[in-house]
């Protein structure tokens, strides 16, 4: 496969296509809603095991551990122990005190949802194409026959500038390119502070992590979740864990939508004003051995309410290889596979979204 892949403006050319893997074209959930509010198509509506028939009447509504960032940055070792009893019991965590201050906050919530109240024919202009997952869309659409998600989405990459396809973005929208590029630099600078903790966990210098993704990398899914008349029918996002390294998560603050899968049940993860969602991606799955663990996570939807998210995705190089690192297997057995991260998000990127199923593709045979 090696002969096959060059990179080219940061993206992935293979056998002659160029992207990010690609996604089947599928009508438009919020054009549908805006038509018929009341109306539920059948491809929309999940098989009875996948309804999130348990979203309002969870037994039990534990809260994800909350980390304070200033905390961590000081070196605060109640904290660190924290941000460690996070990763390994539940993968996902809220970070408070992060220093994005919130008016970069509001003003990138504010551009996301400028850019979903534009007509149709507007966002059109930016749909993915044939071979990209970058554009509007929906994503890990992969035959005409699955199940569809309710909701919406434009997916970008923003760093590096060299990896970024501005035919994908908006700019004729007032503020939206000096809102996304604010937020990125904002997003990059936490998320570096983040890792360099976790390298710590992991056994390595703060740097560590920063060295195993050789270039870091940056992507965003931005997310409209439109009301639905028939909310325990459908999902907003189908459960999966995320392919990349860390993904941190800015959503509504007034409507909970995330759950995870916790101990077998699906927790709604509260939003906390002005705080970011914080969780493992496979790929720190792989390095720390199974020790952290990329946790499947899900998003419904509110009969009433219309809600946005913003996922921040930090990738390595596709170049680089994955496999644990030597600090984290010397009292354990090897569990995952060595092997490129270009063939784990060409083996993921053409599937549906389907749990941890990708992530079982990184472990050994016979390891679970």
């Amino acid at each position: 496969m090696d002969s096959e892949v060059e990179l080219e403006n940061g993206g992935i050319k293979v056998d002659g296509e160029l992207g990010w893997g690609k996604s089947l074209p599928v009508p438009s959930v919020q054009e549908m809603v805006r038509n018929d509010s009341e109306f539920v198509p059948e491809r929309y509506i999940q098989e009875s095991k996948d309804r999130p028939l348990d979203s309002t009447f969870c037994p039990k509504f534990n809260e994800i551990p909350v980390i304070d960032l200033t905390l961590l940055i000081n070196g605060d070792e109640d904290e660190l122990d924290k941000l460690d009893f996070a990763c390994k019991e539940w993968g996902f965590f809220q970070i408070i005190n992060h220093g994005v201050p919130e008016e970069v906050l509001g003003e990138m919530k504010a551009v996301v949802a400028d850019f979903f109240n534009l007509p149709l024919e507007e966002k059109k202009k930016y749909a993915m194409a044939e071979n990209d997952l970058q554009g509007y869309g929906q994503a890990y659409v992969v035959s005409e026959d699955q199940k569809l998600d309710w909701g919406d989405l434009i997916y970008l990459m923003t760093s590096p500038l060299e990896a970024r396809n501005m035919k994908y973005w908006p700019t004729t929208l007032s503020g939206f390119k000096e809102a996304v590029e604010e937020y990125s630099r904002e997003i990059e600078r936490v998320s570096e502070e983040i890792m360099a903790s976790v390298s710590l966990l992991m056994g390595m210098d703060k740097n560590g992590l920063k060295r195993l993704h050789v270039v870091r990398k940056q992507s965003m899914r931005m997310n409209y979740y439109p009301p639905c008349s028939k909310p325990d029918l459908v999902l907003g996002v189908s459960p999966h864990s995320d392919g990349g390294s860390i993904t941190l998560l800015l959503q509504d603050d007034d409507i909970t939508g995330l759950q995870i899968r916790y101990k077998g049940t699906w927790l709604p993860v509260k939003p906390i004003p002005n705080a970011l969602v914080v969780n493992i991606g496979d790929v720190v799955e792989a390095w720390s051995n199974g020790m952290y663990k990329s946790i499947e996570h899900r998003a419904v939807t509110n009969e009433n309410k219309a809600r946005m998210s913003i996922a921040t995705f930090v990738i390595p190089h596709e170049g680089i290889e994955l496999g644990p690192v030597e600090s984290m297997m010397q009292d354990q057995p090897r569990m995952y596979k060595t092997m490129k991260y270009l063939d784990y998000i060409i083996h993921s990127l053409g599937r549906k979204m389907d749990g941890k199923a990708h992530t079982n593709f990184l472990k050994l045979e016979n390891k679970s």
